[in-house]
């Protein structure tokens, strides 16, 4: 028989991720190696975003998440912590908009894992990479592998993303020695100076770059989302997030500084970036197997990234529905193994569409471009919210802080974080907007990644309007009933 679970009992799940099991997801999560080639694009300035991002957005980011996820611990994450501020409306914007985002974030990450892994068998496989049809089945494999064992039941499908994290550790490992060797035996490969390590902030090219940057370092509230999966939410959350986020920066920024060190700035490839400069010192050192083997680990790192966000984002659609918002099977759980596959199963057909559709309509690059920057408005339209509700759920709050982890420095403290995170994130929001320098159509660009963007709210908010009559209709019916039994 087919389960559905009522939110105000809680979601009946299984409760199997430990603190380990959360360090992992948020390092797998948050760390996308392929923002180290993004970000290595302009040169030594990034170097400056990314620590520009980490004060003014990731820990502002971390804290807010802290708190939040202490105060309202429950499954759906964000989407519970939107609707107790503002209300049922936003809640559902907030969760639909995140989820979307992931929609259209999922084809990005695969064609990027497509794109790295030609790598793995040196210079014989590098002409599938702009080749549509292995792009498509390579994606579609990664895809439903993932979906199913998702399904199957977060206990197994943890060791993704489990292996993953421990994948990323490991080529970043990689990355920073051959960084680090490069420079010492040949030095580096990108002249460091004042003045091109400064970033220049009136550039939109580096404008976008730190809006990309800032959403890179976003991802810390997917874990909460799976707060009814989670052993002790409470004690195990804030100890994840401050274990992963002291990993992560480290991440990004000594990886980013290798990978100028390795390669000349103008020959990092937007996706190619991290398996050309590992090729680069292998064939230096006399290891031409070095590029293959790392670019076989980065792709399993970003395999076990990708199964973290599938995990995450399934949940949201899932509680959205049990609020019945969304079509009533998505609130449906798994007879066996507990889990929403029929939020899972939708999903990834949605993510199948799209992805096919992109692949027949532009280049490879072309469109890796565009599901970046309509990823960057949906996905951070909801930290916007966050961090709003921040002051306001203080604010709302008992006296009594046993159990949770509150912002420091009070009143004071609370507002800085919140107003700092959210100007940054809408900062981040507007650049993404703004076509790149030399774009020969900004128009059509303009049309795509924020029309295309505006398009998939107006199409939850159809959705939210539906739910909102099925549940008057509802409501009606059962007091219409309820007042003609009095009468008997």
């Amino acid at each position: 028989m087919k389960r559905i679970v009522n939110v105000t009992d809680g979601p009946r799940m299984h409760r199997v991720l430990g603190v380990r099991d959360l360090v992992l997801l948020n390092i797998a999560a948050v760390v996308g190696l392929r923002w180290l080639s993004t970000a290595a694009q302009i040169g030594p300035s990034s170097l400056a975003l990314w620590v520009l991002a980490l004060i003014i957005f990731f820990v502002p980011l971390a804290l807010t998440v802290l708190e939040l996820s202490s105060r309202l611990p429950g499954e759906g994450g964000l989407y519970l912590w939107s609707k107790a501020a503002f209300g049922d409306l936003h809640g559902f914007i907030a969760g639909w908009s995140y989820w979307t985002s992931n929609l259209v974030f999922f084809p990005s990450v695969l064609l990027f894992v497509s794109g790295v892994f030609v790598y793995a068998a040196g210079d014989r496989w590098l002409p599938l990479a702009g080749n549509a049809i292995y792009n498509a089945v390579f994606c579609l494999v990664a895809l439903w592998g993932a979906t199913l064992l998702n399904i199957v039941g977060l206990s197994r499908a943890k060791w993704l993303q489990n292996i993953g994290g421990m994948a990323t550790w490991l080529v970043t490992a990689v990355i920073v020695l051959s960084g680090v060797w490069a420079w010492y035996r040949f030095g580096a490969a990108t002249a460091f100076t004042q003045s091109n390590v400064l970033p220049h902030i009136g550039s939109v090219n580096e404008l976008t770059t730190l809006a990309i940057i800032a959403f890179a370092y976003s991802g810390l509230e997917l874990g909460p989302i799976l707060g009814g999966e989670i052993k002790d939410p409470r004690k195990a959350i804030p100890r994840a997030i401050l274990m992963a986020g002291v990993m992560i920066a480290a991440i990004y920024i000594a990886g980013t500084a290798a990978l100028l060190v390795s390669l000349p700035t103008s020959q990092i490839d937007l996706i190619g970036g991290i398996p050309q400069a590992l090729a680069a010192v292998g064939k230096r050192i006399g290891v031409p197997t070095f590029g293959p083997i790392t670019a076989g680990l980065l792709a399993l790192s970003q395999l076990g990234s990708f199964g973290a966000w599938i995990t995450g984002t399934a949940r949201l659609p899932f509680v959205v529905g049990v609020d019945r918002y969304l079509p009533k099977p998505l609130a449906v759980l798994h007879p066996k193994f507990g889990t929403p596959y029929v939020a899972l199963l939708i999903q990834s057909t949605v993510v199948t569409i799209i992805l096919l559709a992109a692949l027949s309509s532009a280049t490879i690059h072309e469109t890796y471009s565009i599901l970046i920057d309509m990823t960057v408005i949906l996905g951070l339209l909801p930290l916007l919210y966050i961090f709003a509700a921040l002051p306001m759920l203080r604010r709302r709050a008992t006296a009594d802080t046993k159990g949770i982890m509150v912002v420091p420095g009070g009143a004071v403290g609370c507002w800085l974080v919140s107003g700092l995170g959210f100007s940054t994130t809408l900062l981040a929001i507007v650049t993404s907007m703004m076509p790149p320098e030399h774009n020969g159509h900004p128009g059509l660009f303009f049309l795509k990644v924020v029309g295309g963007s505006c398009l998939i709210i107006a199409i939850g908010l159809m959705f939210y309007v539906r739910g909102r009559h099925a549940q008057r209709r509802e409501a009606i019916h059962f007091r219409g009933s309820h007042a003609a039994d009095n009468v008997e």
